[in-house]
């Protein structure tokens, strides 16, 4: 139990790392979250700080959720946790509670993006066949509609699906956590819902240097 609760701990502080925040200081003098759509992820720094700034935060938020669960195995090697379904389990945990710093980040006030991005890189991590079809889907409903959120709200909902259908049924815990993560994406969205229902949601644009 101490492993799993350690393994959360460290996740979340990883995914409190608020990328884009510093990366908009050092670029363009200001924080990201006080612009544009004034959320801390890379399509709001591609907006208002670049392609440049938009490409950091991205690798380092996708690289968040991957040094997230490397870490949780690192734990369960060294917790001598060997049982395939714990191991599998500890992971997940770790995904969500890098998800959730990501979201509400206790370094920079609780106030963090929508977690797209470092889903992408847990997702990967836990089973990369499932991420690599999580990311293909996303990348065809964007490119189609021109909006990332499109993408990134679809692509939660097909997440827990595909996770009950390739991953251990029998894992319940996996499966709950699975479906926690859609909704906490999901719920990230929430604006971004209000405004497709409205027919104002924005679309993408690379214009910006």
């Amino acid at each position: 139990m101490v492993a799993y609760i350690v393994s959360a701990i460290l996740a979340y502080a990883i995914g409190s790392i608020m990328f884009s925040v510093i990366v908009s200081r050092k670029l363009a003098g200001f924080d990201v979250r006080e612009k544009g759509s004034k959320n801390a992820g890379s399509t709001n720094m591609l907006r208002t700080v670049g392609k440049k700034g938009a490409i950091i935060t991205l690798i380092c938020d996708i690289l968040k959720g991957v040094i997230a669960i490397l870490i949780a195995m690192l734990i369960a090697k060294i917790a001598n946790i060997t049982e395939p379904s714990k191991i599998l389990l500890m992971k997940y945990i770790a995904g969500f509670a890098v998800i959730l710093g990501h979201t509400y980040p206790i370094f920079f006030e609780f106030r963090g993006g929508k977690g797209v991005a470092t889903s992408l890189g847990v997702l990967l991590m836990l089973n990369w066949k499932i991420g690599l079809i999580a990311l293909i889907f996303a990348l065809l409903l964007m490119a189609f509609t021109k909006m990332v959120s499109v993408g990134s709200i679809s692509a939660a909902i097909l997440y827990p699906i595909l996770v009950l259908f390739i991953e251990d049924r029998k894992n319940f815990g996996v499966i709950l956590i699975s479906w926690l993560i859609a909704i906490l994406v999901i719920f990230n969205h929430r604006t971004n819902i209000k405004r497709l229902k409205e027919g104002k949601e924005n679309k993408i644009s690379f214009s910006k240097r």
